[in-house]
C-alpha cells in the first residue's frame, strides 16, 4: 500500500450507516496508519488482541493476578464446597420444574428440540446453573479487586503502546454532514433501554433459554451488545472529555463497529465463570482498539487544519 497522505477529505461528506469516511483511503493511508486502518475494519478482533495479551504479556498478567489472586484462591473454596453440597438438589429442581415443565417446550431428558444430544441434558442444565453462582460467588469476593483489575488492564494497555495523558485530543467530527441526533431522547431510549434489558431481558425472557447449549448465551449477547461496547470504552470517552453529545454522536456514526464489538465481548464475557477473566481481557481489547481509533482522530484533525488554511 502507498504511504502518501492523501492531500484532503471529500468535500462534503454526509453521514451514511453503510459508509466508513475512512475507507476510500484504504490503499492510500499515512504509513503510520496503514496497520490501524486493517484492525479498524473489524473491531472484534480486538477482542481476540485483548485475550492474547492477557495471557501472553507478563506486563500485563503479573500485576492483574497479583491484584485478585487472594480473593480468587476464597471464592473457588467456597464455590467448590456450594457445588459439592447443592448439585444433587439442584438436578432434581432442573428436572422438575424446567426439563418437565410444559412452558419449557422442546427439551427432554436426552433431546433438545427432538434432537438426540450426546449428554444428559438436566446435567448440562445444572452444572450451567452451578457455574452462574460460582460466578456471582467469586464476583463477590473480588468485588473491588476486579473492579481495579479492569481499571489497571486499561491504563497498562495504553502505556505499553507509549502514550500518556497527552495522547488523547478533544473529539473531531469525522463527517462534513454529521447524523442529527436528539441528546434528551437518546438518553431517555439509553435508560429505558437499560433497565428493560436488566430486568426483563436479561433476568427473566433469558432464564429458560440457559438450558438449552449455547442459545441463551448468544442470544443474551446479543442484547448485551451495544451496553457492553459502551461501558467498556467509557474511559476513552473520558479521556477525551467527550460530552454526551459527542459519546453519542460517535457512537452513532460506529453503530455497527461498536454493536459487533461489543457482540464478541458480551459473549465471553457471558460464559460463566471464565467470563471474569474475559472482563478484564476486554479490557485491554477495547483499550487498543481505543488507541486506533485516537490514531485516527489525529489523521483527521491534521487534515481539517490543513483545509482552514
Amino acid at each position: 500500500m502507498s504511504a502518501s497522505i492523501p492531500e484532503e477529505l471529500p468535500q462534503q461528506q454526509r453521514f451514511n450507516p453503510e459508509h466508513d469516511p475512512f475507507a476510500p483511503h484504504l490503499t492510500n493511508v499515512p504509513s503510520a496508519l496503514e496497520r490501524a486502518t486493517l484492525r479498524l475494519e473489524f473491531p472484534p478482533s480486538y477482542v481476540v488482541v485483548g485475550v492474547y495479551r492477557l495471557v501472553t504479556d507478563k506486563s500485563l498478567y503479573v500485576p492483574i493476578w497479583n491484584k485478585c489472586k487472594h480473593g480468587i484462591i476464597r471464592g473457588l473454596a467456597v464455590g467448590v464446597g456450594w457445588a459439592v453440597l447443592t448439585f444433587g438438589m439442584q438436578r432434581k429442581f432442573v428436572k422438575l420444574f424446567l426439563i418437565n415443565s410444559p412452558s419449557v417446550t422442546g427439551l427432554s431428558h436426552d433431546s433438545i428440540m427432538g434432537f438426540k444430544v450426546p449428554f444428559d441434558v438436566p446435567t448440562y442444565a445444572t452444572f450451567f446453573f452451578l457455574a452462574s453462582q460460582l460466578t456471582f460467588i467469586l464476583t463477590f469476593f473480588l468485588s473491588r479487586n476486579l473492579r481495579i483489575a479492569r481499571q489497571r488492564a486499561w491504563d497498562l494497555t495504553i502505556a505499553s503502546r507509549g502514550k500518556g495523558p497527552d495522547f488523547w485530543s478533544p473529539y473531531v467530527e469525522e463527517w462534513d454532514v454529521p447524523p442529527v441526533l436528539d441528546d434528551n431522547k437518546w438518553a431517555r431510549l439509553e435508560s429505558v433501554k437499560g433497565w428493560l434489558l436488566s430486568y426483563t431481558v436479561k433476568r427473566v425472557i433469558l432464564f429458560p433459554l440457559h438450558v438449552v447449549p449455547f442459545v441463551g448465551i448468544f442470544i443474551s449477547a446479543f442484547f448485551k451488545s451495544m451496553d457492553t461496547a459502551r461501558y467498556l470504552h467509557r474511559p476513552y470517552f473520558e479521556s477525551k472529555k467527550m460530552t454526551r453529545h459527542q459519546t453519542a454522536l460517535f457512537m452513532a456514526e460506529h453503530k455497527w463497529d461498536y454493536r459487533t464489538f461489543g457482540f464478541a465481548a458480551a459473549l465471553l464475557e457471558t460464559i460463566p465463570f471464565i467470563g471474569l477473566l474475559f472482563s478484564v481481557s476486554n479490557r485491554i481489547g477495547a483499550a487498543m482498539w481505543a488507541h486506533d481509533l485516537e490514531k485516527r482522530q489525529h489523521y483527521y484533525a491534521d487534515e481539517k487544519a490543513k483545509k482552514a488554511k
